[in-house]
Parts: C-alpha cells; structure tokens; sequence
C-alpha cells in the first residue's frame, strides 16, 4: 500500500475518536509489497484459526522447506506429507496446501491484478480451503485493497467487543453498520483492531 493511500486512511480513521486512541498508541501499520501469490494464500492457510504468534512460527517452518524460503507450487507437489505435519500443519491444512499448489500448477501466469474484490473472490472460493477469511487476507495484505472488512475473524470480533465495550461479540451485521465510518479504509482500521488483542502482532 503506497504511503499517500496509507496516511490518507489514517488521517481520516482519527476522526473516530475510539480508533484514534488506538492510532497514538500503536504504530503505523506496514503492507509490504508481494507478487508471490502462492506464498500469500499459502501463509493465510497456515494462520486459519490460530494466533498471530503461534502461526507465525509455523509459517517460519514452512519457509525453511524452500531454497532461499521461497515457497513455490512445485517444490510443496514435492514434499511428502510427514515433512509438512512435521512443522505443526494439520492434515487438513496439508491438504488445503495442495489443492493451491495444484491450482497454481494449473494456472501458472495468472494475475489477480486485473480482477476487481469480487471477482478475486469468486476465483479463490473455487479452490477447496480457501474461503472467506482467506480471501480476505489476501485482498488486505497482497492486494493492498484498502475498504476489507474480515467479520469473520475472531480477533476482529474481540477488538470490536472490547473497543465498544459490548456485552458480547458483534454480529456480522453490527460489524458492518459500525465500520462505516472507516469507509473507505477499514482495512487499515483492521489492522489497529488486531494490535489491540494480538499483542501488535498482526501479520
């Protein structure tokens, strides 16, 4: 995500004066630029339903199963099943990473450049392990789209929770009637919410 974008998106979250305590307290959120597609999805395989830490030390294994840490499609066709459930991946997950391994050995040139939020989303959720959450992280922190909303995500939920001081977790629909006001950046909303119950660990 360029700067410019990123500050604009900051400026306008501190008009709310709840997520503004929450831009002074914690530092500005960095998207670093990616064009390894398989890497991405596979990472946000790896982060289903775990912790910010705890995935990120799985996902760090899996990088060393690769020269130079690169995860690519072939190279994962090639491992065997004991290498990968030997870092910490669940059957399920091994075999969510093959079927995008597969996917990408079939689709070797394909761009998600071009395709706009929905159309992306329409094209992952066809592959077996990818679903709403995972796209969603996808479009935040590959293609930087700047206005996603995870309502999926349990961290998200919490931060909600906790920001409002609600009762119990939002629904989605809560959610999404609250975060208007961050339009059109509550990816970068997202970003502060997760620092708040992740000990700033985001991604």
């Amino acid at each position: 995500m360029k700067s410019k974008i990123l500050n604009e998106g900051i400026k306008h979250l501190s008009k709310d004066k709840k997520l503004n305590s929450l831009i002074n307290e914690f530092e500005k959120p960095v998207f670093y630029k990616s064009t390894n597609y398989y890497d991405d999805l596979c990472k946000s395989i790896i982060y289903q339903q775990l912790s910010g830490k705890v995935a990120k030390i799985i996902y760090h294994r899996f990088l060393n199963l690769f020269p130079n840490k690169v995860p690519n499609f072939k190279k994962t066709l090639d491992l065997k099943f004991e290498e990968l459930k030997k870092i910490g991946l669940s059957k399920q997950k091994i075999t969510y990473i093959d079927n995008l391994a597969k996917y990408f050995y079939n689709k070797k040139n394909i761009d998600f450049v071009k395709y706009s939020d929905e159309s992306l989303r329409k094209e992952l959720i066809k592959i077996k392990g990818i679903g709403p959450w995972t796209i969603d992280m996808f479009l935040m922190f590959t293609m930087h789209r700047t206005d996603i909303l995870p309502v999926g995500d349990l961290g998200i939920k919490k931060a909600f929770q906790i920001l409002y001081k609600l009762k119990e977790l939002p629904s989605k629909e809560l959610m999404i009637e609250m975060s208007a006001k961050w339009k059109p950046y509550r990816t970068i909303a997202c970003c502060y919410l997760w620092y708040l119950v992740d000990d700033g660990d985001v991604w």
